[in-house]
């Protein structure tokens, strides 16, 4: 049984009130990930922007 499926198994035994909890975590969970990602997005673009923001990457990329 994969680890979804167990979970799915202990949420059908949740009384209503708590499967509301459980997706509220869920949500939680899902937006602290996304917003990990991006986080990790924002601190690359200051040290790659040296290599990016250069006059030799402009030529290059300027025909594209």
């Amino acid at each position: 049984m994969s680890g979804k499926d167990s979970i799915i198994k202990e949420i059908d035994r949740l009384p209503e009130s708590h499967v509301e909890k459980v997706l509220e975590f869920i949500r939680f969970l899902r937006a602290d990930n996304s917003m990990e990602k991006s986080g990790t997005a924002i601190a690359s673009e200051s040290s790659l922007g040296k290599d990016w923001l250069s006059p030799e990457e402009e030529q290059a990329w300027q025909n594209l």
